[in-house]
């Protein structure tokens, strides 16, 4: 087994998941991805294994050539890496859920900082993704338009003069873009006004979805809002159109939140130090209960309601309680009862840390 690379993910916070971006106390972070393929090669699904390994070796030398992901990086063959090691992967939000099954001939190319990860032999030859925190839709645009101009250049990319990119699914045909916004909508979800506001956001041509993507759901009240359509329109227009309705729903949590606070101020409070009081004193504790009592303590902090715990604690649990992560933190395999368990003890000493920092 060669040094465990993504051990040494663990060991630095993501800086996507920081505090610090633009309305970062609703939109979390934003993602680009793009998906390329190479020229006169079969897609994945259709590739012998001697034209996977064709392709990952063109895509891994051009990666390297091209010095696109910098100096910063870890390369990641899928093959040399346990089940648990690859959702660590998913759970960090650098690989897709089919990426995790893949092994033979794929690879993860990733910025130390978690910026920036390309996916070899996904469903397509190429899947690049950049990432930021808060809603920096076009600044992450910026970034990985230039990633994805200079591996151009290395790379014969499918592209048809009418069609755009070629894709392995149909509906990535065009840009082969998926541009994407996580949200905690708290707020709305407490208002009862989240499914009309879905309702209204897919009318606009948009998915709105799990943490994890497609097929997921919105534990921990948080939402991607992604754009669906990839054909017919250009990128710096989909952002664009995504970025004004992510602005409005931004809009509307808040009013949302200043409704509860003004008009169900017991009820709202009443909420969060329930789930606080979870936190601190469970002893079993499974990822769904986690999960939305941390988003009604991340309200609590993003309202001024506690001193004894900020934003980047809380952002840190919401993937630090996952899975994977936890029976890393352990150094054995556990199992669901065992997880629950540990996961209580480690989010009572996480707040328990916040607390005596701030020195309660």
């Amino acid at each position: 087994m060669p040094l465990n690379k993504i051990d040494k993910l663990l060991e630095h916070d993501v800086s996507w998941l920081l505090d610090s971006g633009p309305d970062g106390d609703i939109a979390i972070s934003s993602r680009i991805r793009l998906a390329r393929n190479i020229q006169s090669l079969p897609f994945p699904i259709a590739a012998t294994a001697g034209q996977l390994e064709q392709i990952q070796t063109a895509a891994e030398l051009a990666l390297k050539k091209s010095k696109v992901i910098g100096k910063e990086y870890l390369d990641i063959h899928m093959s040399d890496y346990s089940e648990l090691d690859r959702q660590i992967l998913l759970e960090r939000r650098l690989i897709s859920s089919e990426f995790v099954e893949k092994k033979e001939h794929t690879s993860l190319f990733v910025k130390q900082d978690e910026s920036c990860a390309i996916m070899i032999n996904e469903e397509d030859h190429i899947r690049i993704q950049a990432l930021c925190p808060g809603l920096q839709l076009f600044k992450v645009w910026e970034q990985i338009n230039k990633l994805d101009l200079e591996l151009e250049k290395s790379l014969p990319y499918a592209y048809d003069s009418q069609l755009g990119y070629l894709t392995s699914c149909p509906t990535n045909v065009g840009t082969g873009m998926r541009a994407s916004v996580m949200l905690h909508l708290p707020g709305l979800v407490l208002s009862e006004r989240i499914n009309a506001a879905i309702q209204g956001v897919s009318k606009l041509g948009l998915a709105v979805r799990g943490i994890f993507g497609e097929g997921t759901d919105n534990r921990g009240n948080l939402f991607q809002v992604s754009n669906q359509s990839t054909l017919g329109e250009s990128e710096t227009h989909i952002i664009d159109r995504l970025s004004t309705v992510i602005t409005q729903l931004v809009m509307h949590e808040k009013n949302c939140r200043l409704s509860l606070l003004k008009n169900k101020k017991h009820f709202l409070l009443d909420h969060i130090g329930r789930s606080y009081g979870l936190l601190r004193h469970a002893y079993t504790l499974s990822s769904e209960e986690a999960l939305n009592s941390l988003s009604d303590i991340r309200i609590g902090v993003d309202m001024g309601m506690f001193n004894s715990i900020d934003l980047h604690t809380v952002n840190k649990l919401f993937m630090t309680i996952n899975p994977a992560h936890l029976q890393k933190f352990a150094q054995k395999e556990l199992n669901s009862q065992e997880r629950d368990i540990f996961r209580a003890a480690f989010v009572r000493k996480q707040l328990k840390n916040a607390k005596h920092s701030q020195g309660e």
